[in-house]
């Protein structure tokens, strides 16, 4: 296994679901993400250009997660896996994991979806 850089409980506003509620209302979506990648180099250098900022990983999983209306939260994982992956070529896996609350109808709980994709 690689170095990992992680940001988790990442939290969102989105218009994802199956339900004209949750597409026309929108909610918290919330995301984690843990990316491998050999951090040795930034370690002994101490060079942000050494290594990946993570604000600009948190703005590529904003502008997904803000975007395009998605049904599925798969959909949505899958986006930000791939986004991360095209963006930034030291990265060599990627899991995402996003939750939401169940729609209101069966309310009480959250639902999350966890993915992990290779370079």
């Amino acid at each position: 296994m690689r170095d990992q850089l992680i940001l988790t409980g990442m939290r969102f506003s989105g218009h994802h679901g199956c339900s004209a509620e949750e597409r026309a209302v929108g909610q918290t979506i919330v995301v984690d993400v843990e990316l491998e990648l050999d951090l040795s180099k930034s370690g002994r250098s101490d060079n942000l250009d050494d290594t990946i900022n993570y604000v600009a990983v948190f703005d590529v999983i904003k502008n997904v997660v803000e975007g395009e209306p998605r049904k599925l939260i798969e959909a949505v994982a899958e986006g930000i896996a791939a986004k991360l992956l095209a963006g930034f070529s030291t990265i060599e896996i990627v899991k995402t994991t996003v939750r939401k609350a169940a729609p209101a109808d069966v309310g009480g709980f959250e639902v999350a979806v966890s993915i992990t994709r290779h370079a």
